[in-house]
């Protein structure tokens, strides 16, 4: 271009470091701007933007940091879209207390959009500081910025997150209130909160009202209400829930299969429950390891041990290996019909067949020999558990404390499980 005697301007640059952005060339569109800055060209805010989200974009936001000193330093003054890329930017890093320290610079400057106000209290929400981010929210109305769908879902999600229910549903008022119409994700929000607090007429009351709006549930709705009619014990009505999905043209994923199937299996309902598991595999929704684990456990709730056994060793046969929970889950359940050896043998196989054992699973072994007075054995997998970084869990140690208060055990394993208590 220079050669055939035109000369490019900032609009040529901008567009060309802003086409090396877009293709994650972000270094060479730098190299590109100091280029530029040999040959004294002028530069505005929106190249500094460019190279700024591209550096967030590839997680250099330190360096994203230096580029605003720099333009600032050159008199380029940055504006709300500078701001909102690098708080964006620190919020995706968690480096919460960076982006509220540019965002009250930003508010000095009287800078801050809707936008900026949101990202900042999404992420408040997702550190749990809801106090700190209800603060942000009513600073933005009191400076007259109407919050957005993304605020007041923040909000509410945020509230779900720590079973403030109460505040959800003040959250969820207000945003009526002021006009702004909830999506589904505000009601499957708040209907997750109603179940997780065995509130399901509630739950239903506002799955209603939401399909009245015109606001079509998705599956997320669907299993969330599922899940929340096996959580009050009421598997039945999980089952016609479950038939009314289909019926309004909204098809259960594997997520569905797993929530209902669970319910089933922890309220004893087994027969319902591998005409379930049946249907999955008709219409060709192949079971996970997930969805394996969940039934062997419902299997072990019931006595069925000759079948869990099946199950758990044909996994291999159906391309499936068992994970740590379905391990966990095995191990459990053989303690309990008292297999203690078995279940040691299991542990053993888990490690060596490259599923290392967590916490879970070592409390749960403990748990057993502890039941079945097996002291020495279960002194043993204490030790490696600790020795992995794992902690006796709240019923372990309430075992131990139990056992070494019955004075049944010799002195030298009394110490050894003192430390543990």
């Amino acid at each position: 271009m220079e050669k055939k005697g035109y000369k490019p301007n900032v609009i040529t640059y901008g567009t060309m470091i802003n086409s090396l952005c877009k293709i994650g060339e972000t270094a060479v569109a730098i190299e590109l701007l100091r280029k530029l800055e040999e040959e004294k060209v002028e530069f505005n805010v929106a190249l500094y933007n460019t190279i700024i989200d591209s550096l967030c974009k590839d997680r250099s936001v330190t360096e994203a940091l230096n580029f605003l000193s720099e333009m600032m330093s050159k008199g380029i003054q940055p504006n709300v879209i500078t701001y909102t890329f690098l708080i964006q930017g620190l919020c995706n890093f968690g480096r919460w207390k960076e982006a509220t320290s540019l965002f009250k610079e930003m508010e000095q400057r009287k800078m801050p959009n809707v936008h900026t106000f949101s990202i900042l209290v999404d992420t408040l929400c997702k550190e749990g500081m809801l106090t700190e981010a209800k603060e942000v929210f009513d600073v933005m109305i009191q400076k007259g910025i109407e919050p957005n769908l993304v605020s007041y879902n923040s909000l509410i999600d945020g509230y779900c997150m720590q079973n403030k229910i109460d505040d959800v549903v003040k959250a969820f008022d207000m945003m009526i209130e002021r006009g702004c119409l909830p999506d589904v994700f505000s009601y499957n929000t708040l209907i997750n909160g109603y179940c997780k607090n065995k509130r399901i007429d509630e739950a239903m009351r506002l799955f209603q009202e939401m399909s009245n709006k015109g606001v079509i549930p998705d599956v997320v709705a669907y299993n969330t209400l599922i899940g929340g009619f096996c959580r009050v014990e009421r598997p039945q009505a999980a089952l016609e829930f479950f038939d009314k999905m289909q019926a309004r043209g909204q098809h259960p994923d594997l997520q569905t299969y797993g929530i209902l199937l669970d319910g089933l299996c922890k309220n004893k309902h087994l027969d319902e429950a591998m005409t379930l598991f049946q249907e999955m595999e008709d219409n060709k929704l192949h079971p996970n390891i997930v969805i394996y684990s969940i039934l062997i456990d419902g299997l072990f709730i019931v006595g069925k041990l000759t079948t869990v056994r099946e199950l758990f060793y044909s996994l291999p046969t159906k391309g499936l290996q068992p994970n740590v929970r379905t391990y966990t889950i095995m191990i459990k359940g053989l303690c309990q019909e008292g297999l203690i050896d078995e279940a040691s043998e299991l542990l053993e196989k888990m490690d060596e067949n490259g599923c290392s054992p967590n916490d879970r699973t070592y409390n749960r072994i403990i748990q057993g020999l502890l039941q079945h007075n097996e002291t020495s054995k279960a002194m043993k997998y204490l030790q490696i558990m600790v020795d992995k970084g794992f902690s006796a869990n709240a019923t372990t140690v309430a075992m131990l404390f139990d056992l070494l208060s019955s004075n049944q055990v010799d002195n030298n394993i009394q110490e050894f499980f003192w430390k543990f208590v």
